[in-house]
């Protein structure tokens, strides 16, 4: 009989999207981290993947080391919890499991240029008809209608040209522009299409009413950047100075202490001046240039200098303890390693070791988010290319991949 699948899990889902169904047909990071997120959340998502080539399957199979030759360590980060059945839309067999799985779905979800999608028939209107209700969600470079909704877009140009790579010339210290040494554009607009996802099937539980969502990469990390940095140029006329003063500054950093480093932010009016007698400069908060929020803000290079200063006079232990003590907001600086040691992260079960029968064991990132009522849960290991493809194609009544020639 044909339909969604019954997907069979060897834990049960149990987060506030369980029964959510989306089609997903994204690939590298972006749509992943997103379709990541619906999963841990319990929504039932089936990742399609296209099998031919040298290196078949979400290139992010390939990246790093694997136990198995197609599961990577970004992939297994990205792609636990979803089924993964292999078609290439261009073939009409294929096209038919594809066509027949969308019947079915809420959400079809792509990163897919929607020239490609056109060419494959399966762009909003064609999808439309085969299902009125769908909430098709198209994660694109560029939006429609401007110079550049042609062009392919990655992390590395959306940092580069929503003016996020110039902060770090802005700042002083690198002397030229540089990219953020984290996928933090693809991340980033992967969480504006989660929220973009969720805000249309609102609109649809209320309504009926499916929609067409674009999550353009480029105008969604501008907006991230600039809701800080259009700083001067906020208001008509501008001053031309854009960038947020305290966070532009090069004195903004975590602070040596006298065995490490450590992060400090004193916030408030009492627990700067707090601070500032704690480390033996009681008064500074007297002088004009440090008296209010807005003078502080002036001369934030003089107050980071200031802070770096008192900070050298202790250990990170004992600056730790005492502005624990008196409630001002510090935290020990962690290199990359000590995350994974991390007493609160490993107090809250935020670093699990799983054992998948073709992975064998590995290290898996809880759900950062608590729900009372319907917890997000890791239920599958991430599948190996193609592992659900005789359940997928046997539930919606069409041949298996060997008998469908």
């Amino acid at each position: 009989m044909s339909g969604w699948p019954e997907l069979k899990w060897d834990v049960e889902p149990t987060g506030p999207l369980k029964g959510l169904k989306i089609l997903d047909m994204s690939t590298v990071v972006l749509g992943p981290f997103a379709t990541l997120n619906f999963a841990d959340m319990g929504a039932e998502v089936i990742k399609v993947e296209n099998d031919s080539g040298k290196f078949p399957g979400d290139m992010m199979r390939h990246a790093g080391d694997s136990p198995t030759g197609d599961l990577g360590p970004i992939f297994t980060s990205l792609n636990r919890n979803k089924k993964s059945i292999t078609l290439n839309a261009k073939e009409e067999a294929d096209k038919a499991v594809i066509v027949e799985l969308l019947k079915h779905a809420d959400v079809f979800f792509h990163n897919v240029r929607l020239a490609g999608m056109e060419r494959l028939g399966l762009d909003y209107e064609a999808v439309k008809a085969i299902n009125p209700g769908i909430v098709y969600v198209h994660c694109a470079g560029f939006g429609q209608g401007g110079d550049y909704s042609h062009r392919q877009a990655y992390d590395d140009l959306i940092q580069c040209s929503s003016g996020f790579a110039s902060l770090f010339e802005m700042r002083g210290d690198s002397g030229r522009p540089l990219y953020m040494p984290s996928l933090v554009a693809d991340k980033t607009i992967g969480l504006f299409a989660v929220n973009a996802t969720l805000a249309a099937m609102y609109h649809k539980e209320k309504t009926g009413e499916g929609q067409f969502v674009q999550v353009p990469m480029f105008e969604a990390f501008t907006w991230f950047n600039m809701v800080e940095n259009l700083w001067g140029e906020t208001f008509i006329p501008g001053n031309g100075k854009l960038a947020y003063t305290r966070s532009i500054n090069p004195n903004r950093k975590p602070y040596p202490t006298k065995d490490g480093y450590i992060g400090l932010v004193p916030y408030s009016d009492g627990q700067w001046e707090t601070f500032f007698e704690l480390g033996g400069k009681p008064g500074v908060f007297d002088e004009p240039r440090f008296a209010t929020y807005s003078e502080r803000t002036k001369n934030i290079t003089a107050l980071y200098a200031l802070i770096e200063e008192i900070a050298s006079t202790k250990t990170t232990n004992e600056w730790l303890e005492l502005l624990d003590e008196h409630n001002i907001p510090a935290m020990r600086y962690n290199q990359m390693t000590d995350v994974l040691k991390d007493p609160h992260l490993q107090q809250v079960g935020f670093w699990t070791e799983r054992e998948g029968e073709k992975i064998g064991k590995y290290r898996s990132i809880k759900h950062p988010v608590h729900y009372s009522a319907s917890p997000a849960n890791v239920y599958a290991d991430p599948p190996t290319l193609g592992a659900d493809n005789d359940e997928i194609r046997n539930a919606v009544g069409l041949p298996k991949a060997d008998d469908a020639s």
